[in-house]
C-alpha cells in the first residue's frame, strides 16, 4: 500500500486553519477574538445526504450535501463569557444549543465539507464580535430646532394656500 509522505512543516494532530475534514477548526484572530480558538474535530459532527445542487444524474447517487453540527454550550473551546455571548448572539440560528450549518453548493463532498466549516467559523466570529458602541443621547441644537420649526411653518403656509379661496 502506497503511503503519502508527510508534508513539510505539518505533523499529525497539529491544528490547521485550512478547514480540512478531520482536523481541528481554528477560528480567529478577529475583533472580539484575540487569540485563535481551536475547536477540536471531536466536537464537530458531520452528516451526509443527497444534495439537490449541481452534479447531474450523479447527484442522485452520491451523498455530497454536508450537515455540520456543533454544540456551543458543551464546547471546551470557549470561556464562559464567550459561550454566553455566542448563545445570545446566535440564538436565532441554534437548534437547542447546537449550531447547524449545511452546505450543498458544490458537486464534491470534500468541497462542501470545507464550505460548511468556513461558514461555521464565520458564524462563530460573528457571534464573538463585540457589540457596537451604544449611541450617546444628545440634545438638538437651538439652531436645528429653529430651522425645523421654520420649515414646518413654511410647509403649513403652503398647504393652507391649497384650500378654497374665501371672499372676505
Amino acid at each position: 500500500m502506497l503511503q503519502r509522505p508527510p508534508v513539510a512543516g505539518r505533523m499529525p494532530g497539529v491544528r490547521t486553519h485550512r478547514g480540512d475534514p478531520g482536523e481541528d477548526l481554528v477560528v480567529g484572530p478577529a475583533p472580539g477574538v484575540r487569540q485563535p480558538l481551536a475547536i477540536p474535530a471531536a466536537e464537530l459532527r458531520e452528516r451526509f445526504s443527497r444534495s439537490s445542487g449541481p452534479g447531474g444524474q450523479g447527484v442522485n447517487t452520491t451523498d455530497s450535501r454536508v450537515e455540520l453540527r456543533f454544540d456551543v454550550a458543551g464546547s471546551t473551546a470557549f470561556t464562559d463569557d464567550q459561550r454566553t455571548r455566542l448563545l445570545d448572539a446566535l440564538a436565532s440560528r441554534l437548534a437547542g444549543t447546537e449550531l447547524v450549518v449545511t452546505a450543498s453548493e458544490h458537486r464534491a463532498q470534500r468541497q462542501n465539507r470545507a464550505a460548511a466549516r468556513a461558514r461555521l467559523a464565520a458564524y462563530l466570529l460573528e457571534g464573538l464580535a463585540p457589540p457596537p458602541a451604544s449611541r450617546r443621547a444628545t440634545r438638538p441644537t437651538k439652531g436645528s430646532q429653529r430651522r425645523r420649526l421654520e420649515g414646518k411653518r413654511r410647509r403649513g403656509e403652503t398647504k393652507s394656500l391649497r384650500g378654497r379661496v374665501q371672499d372676505g
